[in-house]
């Protein structure tokens, strides 16, 4: 398998732990029924679904994504689930929306819009753009994790990491970091600013599957930050994090975790 398809399997495996989060975020919104919206970086559309439930009867969500193998699998996930014909889905650029001006009730971004190195400003004013006025534009994305409990100080290394503290980045303008989101929304001419956090929790004892979600977490949530770490923590993330060892994590009869994003949604203002 390359890559793209290993991402693309983490993906799926993680949803169960990861979906009740998004559909609380989107339920925050209280977007109209019948209405048509984007979904703008939308993956393997595994959140489109949720968005046409969200919008019934009628509506219709648009996702738009650069990757065509991504496209292709939400294409086919939207088929199996039986909602092809409420979606489109187009190949493109956040930067640069090939839609009209006011074609949208409302535009959405998760773990996409916001992180670095881009700057989060273009996109959001072509969310903005895209959207009539009055409507909503939204964009979500990591905020905070505890996956290891009983060992925050190696977490709190794993998070001081590149990998562990985007979407932020070193030597970052502060007022370009997401949690300061409402100022940069400002400026791509939105109003009535908010912001909402979410989480997602997961207690012992483990089902499989959530699990396995747990599992696919931990190894998308820190890549490549075992070179960062000194020999010390490194052998002990080995030893808490590979599921052969038997000090593996999610084995603790009393294991508890919890991971957050942080949803900041405005109005458009034309």
């Amino acid at each position: 398998m390359s890559e793209t398809d290993d991402y693309i399997q983490a993906l799926i495996v993680s949803n169960p732990f990861h979906e009740p989060l998004v559909e609380a975020a989107i339920d925050e919104l209280q977007l109209p029924s019948g209405s048509r919206g984007l979904d703008a970086g939308c993956g393997i559309g595994l959140q489109v679904p949720l968005f046409v439930e969200a919008i019934v009867p009628g509506g219709h969500v648009t996702g738009l994504d650069l990757s065509p193998q991504f496209l292709t699998h939400a294409r086919e996930f939207v088929q199996r689930v039986g909602i092809a014909e409420r979606t489109s889905f187009k190949e493109g650029s956040v930067n640069k929306l090939p839609f009209d001006s006011d074609a949208f009730d409302w535009s959405w971004s998760a773990d996409c819009v916001g992180y670095a190195p881009f700057d989060p400003l273009p996109p959001l004013k072509e969310m903005a753009r895209v959207v009539k006025p009055g409507g909503t534009v939204a964009i979500l994305v990591w905020s905070s994790q505890q996956l290891l409990p009983g060992y925050p100080l190696l977490e709190a290394r794993l998070n001081a990491t590149p990998a562990g503290i985007a979407p932020f980045t070193a030597g970052m303008a502060p007022e370009r970091h997401f949690m300061r989101a409402p100022g940069f929304m400002r400026r791509a001419g939105l109003g009535d600013i908010r912001g909402r956090t979410f989480v997602s929790e997961a207690q012992a004892p483990l089902s499989e599957e959530m699990r396995q979600a747990l599992k696919a977490l931990i190894d998308m949530r820190w890549p490549g930050a075992e070179a960062e770490l000194s020999a010390d923590d490194r052998a002990q993330f080995q030893r808490l994090c590979r599921p052969q060892s038997p000090d593996f994590i999610l084995n603790l009869p009393d294991y508890y975790a919890f991971f957050t994003e942080t949803l900041f949604y405005g109005r458009v203002d034309k």
